[in-house]
Order: structure tokens, then C-alpha cells, then sequence
């Protein structure tokens, strides 16, 4: 089946749907899903957005501005504390705070009259062991472009074709997922990561991770930006700015970005280890 195909089965699918809720974090899945609900349901569809001390500020503003764009009803919901499932940091804090936050926008759709919640899981996403996924199944969550058969380059190259912003907009999640597991998750950590992440972005680098290791801060960008690292001026300026933040020392991955690298200490049974980015 072409993308072109899968679309119109998309919008299909979502129109049989009657009304939804978006799960909308302003990504590349979301925000796209987003755009097909709106194509397909008009305004019986709505866009919900969790504000949480572990979602960056720049992501949240990117959504907010996306959903004006798009002209959808945008609800924010603003969490001001860490759940308390996930101050820990446990291997199954995706489980466990998807379990929490979608239980919330399940709420908010019953009381709207809204008859589905959905977000933006996509094939690929279904090939990894995510934890995650199991809380979206209880809980009777659709992921119309994972049923359909969407995969994120198709996603992508769709959303170019419609003129979405995003459609090269890299990959990001929640910054628990700079923080190895067992490592206590505090709001002022997470703030630092955020600020971290923002100053190396503004340098231009794309695809960008700073993990907490306690005091240390391991930053992962694209491996095909780490040679922009081997200048030492560039590397003072970084471990400058970095002390300055609060970090007591800073150090560089030398193999660069990959999805997951704090799961690199997990292996479930079947040999494989957690996704997150």
C-alpha cells in the first residue's frame, strides 16, 4: 500500500471514530495525527497537552503554536509536581506515567462527550519493547497511524508533502529519559537538562541529549555532528556554560546519539532492551 493510500484509509478510519482527543505533544506522530483528525472530524476533535517539570518549555510553546496553526481546540493541562510513580525513576516509569496521564485525558473526553482518545504510536514504535504501549492497550487507546500501518519515514514524508512543519523536526521525549534508572528525579535537575539541552540547540546542533549522571553531565548529539566537538574553543565555551548551569563535570559520548542509551542497562527476557530517546 502506498503512503498516499494509507492516508486516505487514515482518514477513514478516523472519520468511522465520530469525535477524539489527540494526545498532542507538537511531534512529528502527533502532529501529524493531528492534522488528519482535523481533516477527517472538523471540530469534533480536540488536541490535549500534559504540561509536566519533565516536558521542555520550547516543546510545549511548539504545540501550542502547531494546534493555532492547524485550528484545532487546544486544552492544556498543567501538572506542576512529579508523579509520584515515576520520582524514583523506575525501569517501568513509561508504563507508569502513561498509565497516569492518559487516564487523565480519558477523564477530560468523558466529561466533554468526546467518544475516543488516540495518540501518535506508530508502526515502528510497535516493533520495540516499550512498556508504555502495554498502558495505551489497557487502557483502550487508539493509535490510528500504528493500525493503519503508518512508519515514521512514511509519516515524514507525508507531512512534507502536506507542508507540516514538522516533517524534519527531529525525535524528542520527555526529559525522564535523561536520567538513568534508580537516579531520583528532581524538578531542578530536570530544569538543568532543559536549559542545557536549549543552549547546545541554540548552537546549532539538531539532534541533541544531555543524561544526568548525578553530577555529571554526558551530552549525545547526531554522529555526524561530534566532529564539531574536536575544537577547542568550542569545548571550553561548552564546559563553561555547562559549569555555570550547575554541572560539576561534562563529558561527550563518543559514539553519539542513539535511541535509548540509558536503556542500554535494561534487557528484558526476550533480548531486547527498552526504547526511549
Amino acid at each position: 500500500m502506498t503512503g498516499e493510500e494509507k492516508y486516505q484509509e487514515l482518514l477513514s478510519s478516523l472519520q468511522t471514530l465520530g469525535s477524539l482527543v489527540v494526545a498532542f505533544s507538537g511531534g512529528v506522530d502527533s502532529t501529524f495525527l493531528l492534522y488528519a483528525a482535523r481533516q477527517a472530524l472538523g471540530d469534533r476533535v480536540v488536541a490535549f497537552t500534559v504540561d509536566t517539570p519533565y516536558h521542555a518549555r520550547w516543546e510545549i510553546e511548539e504545540a501550542v503554536v502547531l494546534a493555532q496553526k492547524l485550528q484545532v481546540k487546544h486544552v492544556i493541562k498543567r501538572k506542576e509536581e512529579i508523579l509520584p510513580e515515576v520520582k524514583n525513576n523506575p525501569p517501568e516509569r513509561c508504563y507508569l506515567c502513561k498509565k497516569a496521564l492518559f487516564k487523565e485525558i480519558l477523564g477530560f473526553a468523558k466529561k466533554e462527550g468526546l467518544a475516543w482518545v488516540a495518540d501518535g504510536t506508530n508502526a515502528d514504535d510497535s516493533k520495540d519493547y516499550r512498556p508504555g504501549l502495554r498502558a495505551l492497550r489497557e487502557l483502550g487507546i487508539k493509535s490510528p497511524l500504528c493500525e493503519v500501518g503508518f512508519t515514521k519515514e512514511e509519516i515524514r514524508t507525508i507531512s512534507k508533502e502536506l507542508s507540516l512543519p514538522t516533517g524534519d523536526k527531529p525525535a524528542y521525549a520527555c526529559l525522564l529519559s535523561r536520567i538513568p534508572y534508580g537516579q531520583k528525579v528532581r524538578v531542578e535537575d530536570l530544569k538543568k537538562i532543559e536549559k542545557a539541552e536549549l543552549y547546545l540547540r541554540n548552537l546549532g546542533f539538531k539532534v541533541v541529549r544531555v543524561r544526568l549522571h548525578e553530577e555529571l553531565a554526558r551530552i549525545e548529539v547526531a554522529p555526524s555532528e561530534r566532529g564539531r566537538f574536536f575544537q577547542f574553543q568550542l569545548l571550553d565555551e561548552v564546559v563553561r556554560n555547562f559549569k555555570g548551569m550547575g554541572f560539576k563535570y561534562v563529558a561527550l559520548d563518543l559514539e553519539g546519539y542513539r535511541t535509548g542509551s540509558l536503556n542500554e542497562v535494561l534487557c528484558n527476557g526476550r533480548g531486547k532492551t527498552e526504547t526511549a530517546s
